[in-house]
């Protein structure tokens, strides 16, 4: 779909400062004309990842806030027929995971319930089918009745806890040890059966005492078998083996995690979930200023032809490359002169950001001290408190918000319910500018602002193989990738030494002159 996104929140000053927004030039310094931001949205549930498009962002006049307090959120998407298709595929594609999901659910359900039933099957066939041939059942047999049902119970238990849990991730293939434990359950209750079949259910066995012994073994294996699976699928990958240095390959932001013995696929997911608490938002807009600075040193390239149209492009080409070379040895002023720029540009819309959200705070403290003694119906909730003090600080942090290039992060609604949250649990003014002098983990914001939820596993090996020294690996979403690199942590020798401690022993010897 379609929609192109605009969103205002603020006022306009006094009729003068709407005459000189209306007779500001819409171009920006590169003599290109603003364009309007259009965005192409996914179904709910199915973000747009997978493709490889680039991403833009207009050339923002810092002066934008002298004439209103709005805060935009402006980006730009160029979508070609092959994103399209290719997203159309990423669709169905998610379509084909959650069959196999479902079906891979449907599959060890079915497994569980065949194994519960199957000793309760063994111990009520016998009578059910031959009830005057069989021997009764003494006290030691009703015994085993009882311990039968405890440790059927305590199966139960254990396989809902290990097994039945919510996905956290849909992984590309298989996870190796969950089929074979599921395989190897699947053989050992056919294997019964076979035998409960021949030996028992064909010869009429009369030894009631034994047929319910014989489902006790059954039910003791299967709680050995649950064991194993404990083992392989949980306290193998305990004791860390490798290193993972994760980087992300826009900013080279780079983080290190342990792993024990993990597919590659699941080492992928253990990467994932730490990326989203430990790495700060992916902020596109701090990348274009290289890209801008440049177009803008190309752009004031300018080559003229004295020989007529004759001459070929070739060598306005190497004019231009060679000039471009000329200025490089100038171009690090430059851009020092503009990073210091930035720098107290920054600096000092924060210092106005921190004044009037102390001014704010202080003002709704004043206004709680006297709530206290107004009726209670003229108490006002959290929300019509952030709602009244807001208007006093959105010019400053907007403008802000702008310089850091963190606006399309927060909207109004988001930003009025966190100063609501502040005030409800009675936070200092630091406590609420925290979430946007600095950026956060991804977790920290909404969900339509991670801009990466999808993921693609990139490897030269199949993703069911264990990790091992020098694996490289990449997990790649709409707009960057993390390059994963795999060491294995180095065996360690460590020796004791010995320190007697009537050894710590000391002699003060003093000079015979000493200075005066």
């Amino acid at each position: 779909m379609l929609k192109s996104t605009y969103s205002l929140w603020g006022r306009r000053s006094g009729g003068r400062e709407r005459n000189r927004e209306r007779h500001k030039s819409p171009r920006s310094k590169d003599g290109r004309g603003s364009e309007k931001a259009v965005t192409i949205q996914a179904p709910t549930g199915e973000p747009l990842l997978g493709n490889d498009s680039t991403r833009t962002e207009e050339v923002q006049d810092d002066n934008w806030g002298e004439t209103t307090t709005a805060i935009t959120g402006t980006s730009e998407h160029s979508i070609s027929q092959e994103d399209i298709a290719r997203i159309s595929k990423d669709l169905e594609d998610s379509v084909g995971l959650d069959c196999k999901r479902y079906l891979g659910l449907t599959v060890a359900a079915a497994l569980g319930l065949l194994v519960f039933l199957t000793p309760i099957a063994f111990i009520l066939l016998p009578p059910i089918l031959w009830r005057d041939q069989m021997e009764p059942c003494g006290t030691i047999c009703e015994g085993l009745f009882i311990s039968v049902a405890f440790k059927l119970l305590i199966l139960l238990i254990g396989t809902w806890a290990l097994f039945f849990r919510k996905q956290r991730a849909d992984l590309p293939r298989v996870f190796v040890f969950r089929a074979l434990l599921l395989v190897l359950i699947f053989l050992f209750v056919v294997s019964y059966w076979l035998f409960y079949g021949v030996r028992i259910l064909d010869s009429r066995d009369r030894n009631y005492q034994g047929i319910v012994q014989y489902a006790v073994s059954l039910v003791d294996a299967l709680l050995f078998i649950h064991y194993l699976a404990i083992v392989l699928l949980e306290l193998r990958q305990l004791q860390p083996v490798f290193s993972l240095q994760v980087v992300r390959s826009t900013d080279g932001e780079s983080r290190f995690y342990s792993a024990g013995h993990l597919s590659i696929q699941r080492a992928a997911l253990v990467v994932l979930e730490n990326y989203y608490k430990d790495f700060t938002i992916y902020n596109p807009n701090l990348l274009t200023a290289s890209k801008f600075r440049a177009a803008k040193h190309m752009a004031g390239l300018k080559v003229y032809n004295v020989d007529g149209p004759s001459n070929n492009a070739t060598g306005q080409s190497r004019a231009m490359i060679a000039a471009a070379a000329r200025r490089r040895d100038s171009s690090h002023n430059e851009l020092y002169y503009e990073e210091a720029e930035h720098e107290r540009r920054v600096k000092k819309r924060r210092a106005r950001l921190v004044v009037a959200v102390e001014e704010a705070f202080i003002h709704i403290q004043r206004l709680q001290a006297e709530e206290q003694q107004k009726a209670p119906g003229e108490v006002m909730d959290p929300r019509e408190a952030a709602q009244a003090i807001f208007p006093s600080m959105a010019r400053a942090l907007q403008k802000y918000l702008r310089t850091t290039r963190q606006q399309h992060y927060h909207s109004m609604e988001s930003i009025l319910q966190h100063l609501a949250f502040c005030i409800a649990h009675s936070m200092t003014p630091k406590a609420f500018l925290e979430r946007y002098l600095r950026a956060g983990p991804t977790l920290q914001y909404d969900k339509e602002r991670w801009l990466s939820t999808q993921w693609r596993l990139v490897s030269d090996e199949a993703v069911t193989n264990g990790l091992r020294d020098g694996l490289v690996f990449v997990l790649k979403c709409l707009d960057f990738g993390l390059v994963v690199t795999v060491k294995k942590i180095p065996f360690i020798a460590l020796s004791e030494e010995f320190v007697d401690p009537k050894s710590h022993k000391f002699v003060l010897r003093l000079q015979s002159e000493t200075s005066v």
